[in-house]
């Protein structure tokens, strides 16, 4: 079955739709901003609390609102709907992803004019914050599959806020907690590492090991969902 465009923008179509209903989904958007304004009123910030922000952008937005997008179709029943539908897998999951995608960009680009975030390579940046907004949206996807109502979502979501949010300064007490080493290979601590890299005067060659780990979690988190959907459309 060839890609059909016009059945993947139906499927967004619903979803901004069923989003611009539900006032929780759109307060939580809200949220990042806030908490630009919040920083940015600071003044002086530094890389790492840029990324507080911009982390809290994508684990909020990109994760918990697909997660809640995918949840609440299950609790309607309205994606077993969508799966016996003529849209294939790929369209389905695309659709889906799609407003999540552009509300996640628009609140980064929002974010990072209000705390005044101006790195030395824009197009590095943007790289490694389009894969780590594929990377959330996988990972709210793959959530929004193994739970039963946006309820559910938002407590299952909330463990993987934290940890993708701050969990970038557990890297720093890994020489006293070595445990803790495997922070540093986490998506959010590799986009720090990242804006640090390029913040540097570093080019390419210094951060595409960290977009390569950025995609290996791509690659995880999408294997997994699509596998979790195929295996509910067969249930």
């Amino acid at each position: 079955m060839t890609f059909s465009l016009k059945r993947t923008m139906a499927i967004f179509q619903k979803d901004y739709k069923d989003v611009s209903k539900n006032m929780y989904v759109s307060f939580t958007v809200v949220i990042p901003i806030f908490m630009a304004f919040l920083y940015g009123w600071q003044g002086n910030m530094t890389i790492d609390m840029h990324y507080v922000v911009f982390n809290m952008t994508l684990s909020l937005v990109g994760a918990y609102v697909q997660c809640s997008l995918i949840a609440e179709e299950k609790e309607k029943n309205t994606l077993r709907g969508l799966m016996l539908s003529p849209a294939s897998t790929l369209e389905i999951l695309a659709g889906k992803s799609l407003l999540t995608f552009i509300t996640t960009m628009i609140i980064i680009v929002l974010s990072a004019y209000i705390v005044d975030y101006q790195p030395e390579s824009m197009g590095l940046v943007a790289v490694g914050m389009i894969l780590s907004a594929i990377f959330y949206i996988g990972l709210g996807t793959l959530l929004g599959l193994v739970t039963k109502s946006v309820m559910e979502a938002s407590v299952v979501i909330m463990p993987f806020f934290f940890i993708f949010t701050f969990g970038s300064f557990a890297a720093g007490l890994a020489e006293k907690f070595p445990i803790l080493k495997v922070a540093e290979y986490m998506p959010n601590s590799q986009l720090v590492e990242l804006a640090k890299a390029v913040e540097a005067g570093g080019g390419f060659g210094d951060v595409w090991t960290y977009l390569a780990v950025i995609s290996a979690w791509i690659a995880a988190s999408f294997l997994l969902a699509y596998a979790t959907f195929k295996k509910r459309m067969m249930d």
